[in-house]
């Protein structure tokens, strides 16, 4: 073959056509996107606008529905602590694709309210498939998507959370008109098309995907790093009484009804929706370190806000700005331990999974914590709001405490 038949041939190869990599790279966001939506916006958030639905109904007292949500908190732990040995087990693909199907089947199951024991074991099962895809759905997308493209990618994944939450507020006003049976029914339902179409969108199985058989010796964690997982868990203390209990403080703390409450809670999922891509852009902007100080700031407000004003302007502004933060959070940590470890993937990977579990047995023992509070001072919500705010602040002061520390140092 002469140089002239070579140049030709190499000219006429097919080659990849341009795009086509980032159509790939938005179809494995998608798919992330699905089971976010499924495993935390839907098994986990579509909860709290039926509170006062199961309540009304008589499925369960007011006291056993609040430890029923709290149940999904615990599941949320255990599968954060159980993720990367899933991983390591079927593949990280296969473990997300289960979940799904599991979190699926928790709503139809939560149909049939048989006994306290039979819905805490599904609330429970539905918290422990948000924790592993919180843990692995991210792990196994990023690292085929382009370093340019990976806070974006990042914040259409946890963006899934704000849209189930909207979903879930929108949608659960409507199918209560059909039934409480049937809203589980519709739940289930929509959870089953997303993890139809997602199933084939996930990226190829690596061995990357999932946590190596023999690890190699853990890397010391910085102190920065321990007082971050410390700050994360705070944060999660922060969320709980909006997560759990904004949707009944609305309907029947203040005795304005159940549609009242999910729209606030519609809001809340809104903001979730746009929450990561803001915040994230914020910390290419100006830094992670900064960003996640302001977050901290803003969000003890915001949680705050309740007990100094119950006016429906000051629940908007409550609602959106904590909304927000509740997946707007996820970048920001993503972001500054990335800044912490900046050359090792695997302690990047590792102190993910940590902080993951951070924010999970924190907000775990918060729920039931609040829950025993709530059920002592018969139902005082304004308590609540004031130990998440105190827990904001308290993140706050160790991280500015810390840099004045490292400072002088």
């Amino acid at each position: 073959m002469t140089n002239a038949d070579t140049k030709r041939h190499v000219e006429t190869r097919p080659q990849p056509r341009p795009g086509s990599a980032s159509r790939t790279t938005w179809r494995y966001a998608v798919a992330g996107l699905s089971a976010s939506l499924v495993g935390l916006g839907l098994a986990r958030f579509s909860y709290t606008p039926l509170i006062p639905a199961l309540i009304a109904a008589k499925w369960f007292s007011a006291s056993d529905v609040v430890y029923l949500g709290a149940a999904n908190l615990a599941g949320y732990l255990a599968g954060a602590l159980a993720a990367r040995a899933l991983a390591t087990r079927i593949g990280a693909v296969r473990a997300l694709r289960t979940m799904m199907l599991l979190a699926t089947l928790s709503f139809f199951a939560s149909s049939a309210p048989l006994s306290f024991s039979w819905f805490f074991a599904w609330r429970f099962l539905a918290g422990l498939t948000g924790g592993i895809i919180m843990v692995l759905a991210a792990s196994v997308i990023l690292p085929h998507t382009s370093a340019a493209r990976r806070g974006i990618v990042g914040g259409v994944i946890f963006a899934g959370v704000g849209l189930g939450v909207a979903a879930s507020g929108t949608l659960v006003p409507l199918l209560l008109q059909q039934g409480l049976q049937q809203s589980w029914y519709g739940l289930g339902m929509l959870s089953a098309l997303l993890t139809l179409a997602s199933w084939w969108n996930w990226p190829a199985e690596t061995k990357a995907d999932a946590a190596p058989s023999h690890p190699a010796k853990p890397h010391r964690v910085s102190p920065a790093a321990r007082a971050l997982l410390v700050q994360y868990g705070l944060n999660a203390v922060a969320l709980v009484p909006h997560m759990v209990f904004i949707v009944d403080f609305v309907a029947r703390g203040l005795a304005q009804g159940i549609a009242a409450g999910s729209r606030y809670w519609v809001l809340y999922g809104l903001a979730a929706i746009v929450g990561p891509l803001i915040t994230g852009h914020l910390g290419d902007r100006s830094g992670f370190g900064p960003a996640l100080r302001a977050a901290f700031l803003i969000e003890a407000g915001a949680v705050l806000l309740p007990t100094v004003s119950t006016a429906p302007v000051s629940l908007v502004v409550s609602s959106v700005v904590v909304g927000g933060f509740t997946p707007g959070i996820v970048p920001l940590v993503l972001g500054r331990i990335h800044e912490l470890v900046p050359h090792s993937s695997q302690q990047q990977r590792a102190i993910w999974s940590h902080a993951t579990t951070s924010f999970a047995l924190f907000q775990a023992t918060a729920a039931y914590g609040f829950s025993w509070i709530y059920a002592q001072t018969g139902g005082d919500y304004l308590l609540l709001f004031g130990l998440g705010g105190g827990a904001a602040v308290l993140a706050l002061a160790i991280d500015l405490g810390f840099a004045l520390i490292t400072r002088k140092a």
